[in-house]
């Protein structure tokens, strides 16, 4: 299985550390943010990993080369302007093939056990949900006893940014501008979106603030 990084974001609540670094380079912990994501996904076993970019992309590519120090293949999908998250997998669709591929944030720092995505068997999608964060305490999705991710559940958890998608999700898009969401959902009404419940650790990296708790928290894991 394929795996991409989503990494063409402007980092807008980053400014200014993202007006001359993308935000996928912040460094964290000694090392730029995508790195610990590429590692991560080497160990769990996906060596042929997709990494989208537009603001400062020159910047990503001329850092992580063609992965081969990381022991994986980087293919690059590079876009003049952001094309949203179902946009930006569309654009690289040629370059993930025809089977089902993972997609990550790239703005995220998890310690999901990748492992168990990648022979997974999936429909349209298969999503990690998580507990809600404080800046995000209403939640995205719920998910049944049998797996099956909704939107209109009485408990709802939000979206890791971690999915499993299947190429058919994306059928008959054109290319350009995109928003996941109404995929995702047009999929769940359809009952064809699977998912599970993540309780481990889990930031989305979206200000300064959660940046520099990052850094604490993998120099902290170094120390033990």
């Amino acid at each position: 299985m394929k795996a991409m990084i989503l990494a063409a974001g402007r980092g807008e609540r980053m400014r200014p550390l993202t007006d001359h670094t993308p935000k996928p380079l912040l460094a964290v912990a000694g090392k730029p943010l995508i790195v610990h994501t590429i590692k991560q996904l080497v160990a769990a076993g996906f060596n042929e990993i997709v990494i989208n970019h537009a603001h400062l992309g020159y910047q990503i590519e001329d850092t992580l080369g063609d992965g081969s120090q990381f022991g994986a293949h980087i293919a690059y999908s590079p876009e003049s302007e952001a094309l949203e998250t179902a946009g930006g997998i569309i654009n690289a669709l040629p370059l993930l093939g025809n089977a089902p591929f993972l997609v990550i944030n790239g703005d995220i720092a998890t310690d999901f056990p990748f492992a168990e995505l990648k022979n997974l068997t999936v429909d349209l999608a298969h999503l990690v949900l998580v507990t809600n964060p404080e800046h995000h305490q209403n939640g995205d999705f719920s998910v049944d006893n049998n797996g099956c991710v909704s939107d209109n559940g009485i408990e709802k958890f939000t979206f890791s940014g971690i999915g499993v998608y299947h190429p058919d999700l994306f059928k008959d898009i054109p290319l350009g501008k995109s928003k996941l969401a109404p995929l995702l959902r047009a999929g769940m009404a359809e009952r064809r979106v699977s998912g599970q419940k993540y309780t481990g650790f889990w930031m989305d990296i979206g200000t300064p603030e959660r940046l520099q708790e990052l850094d604490v928290y993998y120099r902290q894991q170094e120390t033990h």
